[in-house]
């Protein structure tokens, strides 16, 4: 049958509208990467739970079993309770962070005798009963008790439903967090149905403890439920702690803090009668117990479901549409992978504003920097695309951490300039976490202001004291560079770091991962000097940083060989000799037990991670990694045996670039079918389908990059462009007011798989920018991408002659290497 032209444009106006009409938020499966990482599981951590964007409040259950390092595992785990805070993506503790104040609901048992400790009470959910929408969870256990919950930022709401009308209970625990860290706290109970609650616990990763607080209501307003009894229980005693007194109508307990953990049960029982729901309000606050309180009735005055729910959708559905496709047209995987992914890269960091326990200040304080070793490489760039006003937020927190640093090592060192503080660099439960590599936050600050320098103070960012903070980070040694900073006296006394050398100004941290560590220190000065000519410092300085950004050729070997290839990153003595380390030691196929993690015990000198891996890390010049390795020719089978050898792991952070790393070679053409071999072979909308931890979002927004096409390269305002596995894409920069329209002309979806057939048309031909042709097909830059108007990427199917264009004829096709004379000042 003939349609009219009418017709079809009517057909193209319904599709338009549907497309329109489709709640993005109805796009993501926050159950993606929550399998167990037990027995070699991928173990994504990922947190299902309610949250807004940037949420300190992050709601859900837990598990009985670990690893549950976001507390949820989508097995066949005993629940032990829905608690208040998580993590999203992290790995440190097994046992998982925060996990703090969980609820529990009972039904069928008298309160003096129910079964209130936390392995007595735990329960299992009935099959196919957890599910999730951004904003809301809910699940329901064996026994038929509804479970659901909805937040806001510090706040929100936890719902039971009870299959009869009761006596029900619900369960106040506060001593049980993930980490069973409890150190000591308090809690208050009243008739009335507030229950306040403070605790110190460990954090996840780091070497301290933390207080938190909570405040729950129980009178529900214009509710039938009515508290018939309250009262508080305890361990009996500490030797057998799950022998457990309930003591009714006690006003609360109190354990003063011991420097030791404690297996105390404790917390606070209640009773309800006049229905089959019980409604819960909770707060959460790093300030007190109070403060708690206040943040509850602040952000949910009216205890109103749907508009706590609805209020959070929203909230998501304005951060999802920043990224603009045709659910109609895409692929349904590709749509659940894009959403899904973009929401995770957005629960993280995590807003604190208001609830910084540790000094007074105008400036916004996040948390869960966790660490900036997995972040900026992918999270920070996405936010910088898409999220700016968020991002300048979160790098203001970074200079306040300087700024407040700065002030412990003064009254620590009297000696001490004004300055000397620190850039964070791994903050977890409001604390300073281990220090992993170098001194990575450093790369989103010169990262930002490459980007909005020009903007800093529409964004909140003092630009100044942010450049202060860059060169006081990379100039100064801290007494302890366990959890901040970086080994400096080193770094500027030999241009590397040695192996097996005391630092005479007795400053002390991990002394390992040297090779590695060396290579991240690069990366960091070259933040400085990017910095430095974004913000028209003094030519020294961008001198300076240059040539210390290239100090990773001093951790290079040219006599070491590995399966044919010769050159590699390896350790290095004082004296100047290297001291060797089997390149493929701590690879997925290493043969033999090396030891690649942070601790003393690191035997290689890289971090999780390969001298095979960390041989190709400089992405800011590349071109010197090219000709260590022996030109283009030796380097593009060299990348192609890396990846056939086994020595690549698609959720390890220091491989992310590699999938790209033929562009710098001018063969794009192998960048695009790696990278879609790298998706479909590692990525699925199962829940095993991170590869890894999530890292805080890095998984997500790695992902979310080679979806739609693109590669951040670090600190700069480059990015590479390759062929997206959509046909078109529209991104909202709401500070810029600018939406930018990408369109894949001659989109093929034969090229979605991890093998495209011969003649799938995924190679790049042509880049198209406002109308005018772009002078490389291998990179564009960030003002292209943010600056409204139109892309358009030619994608045609003849490998020969893709190899032979390369990266186009210009002068710059190529990205930029700072060897070469890119990235000019």
């Amino acid at each position: 049958m003939t349609l009219s032209v009418s017709r079809i444009l009517l057909c193209f106006a319904a599709l338009a509208a549907y497309a329109d009409a489709v709640e993005l938020t109805s796009l993501v499966n926050l159950f993606i990467g929550t399998a167990s990482g037990a027995n070699g599981g991928s173990g994504g951590n990922a947190f299902p739970g309610a949250a807004i964007p940037h949420a300190m409040a992050k709601v859900g259950i837990d598990v009985s079993t670990a690893p549950r390092q976001a507390g949820y595992v989508h097995d066949n785990s005993s629940i032990t309770g829905i608690s208040l805070m998580h993590d999203e993506g992290t790995g440190g503790n097994t046992d998982g962070g925060y996990g703090i104040f969980p609820l529990f609901p009972l039904t069928n048992c008298n309160f003096a005798s129910c079964p209130v400790g936390i392995n007595d009470r735990a329960a299992l959910r009935a099959n196919g009963t957890d599910a999730a929408t951004p904003g809301y969870f809910t699940t329901t256990f064996t026994n038929g008790i509804k479970l659901e919950t909805t937040s806001t930022r510090r706040a929100g709401l936890i719902r039971f439903t009870y299959p009869t009308t009761g006596p029900n209970h619900v369960v106040v625990d506060l001593t049980n967090d993930l980490g069973r860290s409890f150190e000591g706290g308090s809690i208050s109970v009243s008739a009335a149905g507030r229950v306040k609650l403070g605790g110190t616990f460990l954090q996840s990763y780091g070497p301290s403890n933390y207080t938190v607080f909570a405040c729950y209501d129980f009178a529900a307003p214009q509710s039938a439920q009515k508290i018939s009894a309250f009262g508080t229980y305890q361990s009996t005693t500490l030797a057998a702690p799950g022998n457990i007194t309930i003591k009714a109508n006690s006003p609360g307990l109190d354990f003063p803090f011991n420097n030791s953990v404690s297996p105390e049960q404790a917390g606070a029982l209640l009773s309800f009668t006049g229905g089959k729901t019980v409604l819960a309000r909770f707060g959460v606050s790093f300030r007190g117990a109070d403060q708690a309180c206040t943040n509850a009735e602040e952000e949910v005055p009216t205890w109103d479901w749907d508009a706590v729910q609805g209020a959070s959708a929203a909230a998501w559905e304005d951060v999802l549409s920043r990224v603009a496709i045709d659910t109609t047209v895409e692929d349904a995987t590709v749509v659940e992978l894009l959403y899904s992914s973009f929401y995770r890269a957005s629960l993280v960091p995590a807003n604190l504003t208001g609830e910084n326990p540790y000094w007074d200040s105008p400036y916004p304080f996040y948390d869960a920097f966790f660490c900036s070793w997995d972040t900026f490489r992918t999270v920070h760039p996405l936010l910088s695309l898409m999220s700016p006003r968020e991002w300048g937020e979160i790098v203001s927190a970074y200079v306040d951490g300087w700024r407040h640093t700065g002030a412990y090592f003064n009254r620590s060192r009297p000696s001490c300039s004004p300055h000397e503080g620190f850039i964070p660099e791994c903050r977890s439960n409001t604390k300073a976490g281990y220090v992993q590599g170098g001194s990575d936050g450093m790369v989103p600050l010169g990262d930002f202001a490459t980007k909005y320098g020009s903007r800093a103070s529409e964004l909140g960012v003092p630009i100044d004291d942010l450049y202060q903070a860059l060169v006081d980070t990379a100039e100064n040694t801290p007494p302890d560079w366990y959890t901040v900073g970086r080994q400096n006296t080193a770094w500027k006394t030999f241009g590397y770091i040695p192996t097996d050398w005391v630092d005479p100004s007795g400053a002390t941290g991990l002394p390992t991962r040297e090779a590695s560590r060396a290579f991240e220190y690069s990366l960091n000065d070259f933040a400085v000097r990017q910095a430095a000519i974004a913000l028209r410092k003094a030519p020294g300085d961008v001198v300076k940083y240059s040539n210390r950004s290239m100090n990773f050729v001093n951790m290079w070997d040219e006599s070491v060989t590995s399966d044919g290839f010769a050159g590699f990153a390896q350790r290095r003595y004082p004296n100047g000799t290297f001291a060797f380390s089997p390149p493929n030691a701590c690879s997925p196929v290493d043969p033999v037990s090396h030891s690649c993690a942070r601790g003393t015990d690191n035997d290689v000198g890289f971090y999780e991670s390969s001298s095979w891996e960390y041989s190709f890390f400089a992405p800011h010049s590349m071109a010197t990694i090219i000709k260590l390795m022996g030109g283009p020719a030796t380097f593009v089978p060299r990348v192609d045996h890396y990846f056939a050898a086994g020595y690549y792991y698609a959720g390890n952070e220091p491989g992310f670039l590699m999938p790209w790393a033929y562009h710098y070679a001018a063969r794009p053409d192998l960048s695009a079918l790696r990278v879609r071999s790298v998706v479909y072979e590692n990525f699925n909308t199962g829940i095993g389908g991170i590869p890894g931890n999530d890292d805080s979002g890095a998984m997500a927004s790695l992902l979310t990059f080679h979806i739609l096409g693109l590669y951040p390269v670090a600190a700069s305002t480059q990015l590479l462009i390759g062929s997206p596995l959509v046909s078109a894409y529209t991104m909202r920069n709401d500070l810029l007011g600018t939406s930018t329209k990408v369109t894949v002309v001659g989109f093929d979806k034969a090229g979605l798989s991890a093998a495209p057939p011969a003649g799938a048309r995924v190679f790049v031909k042509s880049v198209t920018i406002n109308g005018a042709p772009s002078a490389s097909l291998c990179w564009i830059d960030f003002a292209d991408v943010t600056g409204g108007g139109t892309v358009e990427i030619e994608v045609y199917g003849d490998a020969a002659a893709a190899a032979a264009a390369g990266c186009g004829a210009g002068p710059r096709a190529l990205p930029d290497s700072l060897e070469t004379g890119g990235f000019p000042a």
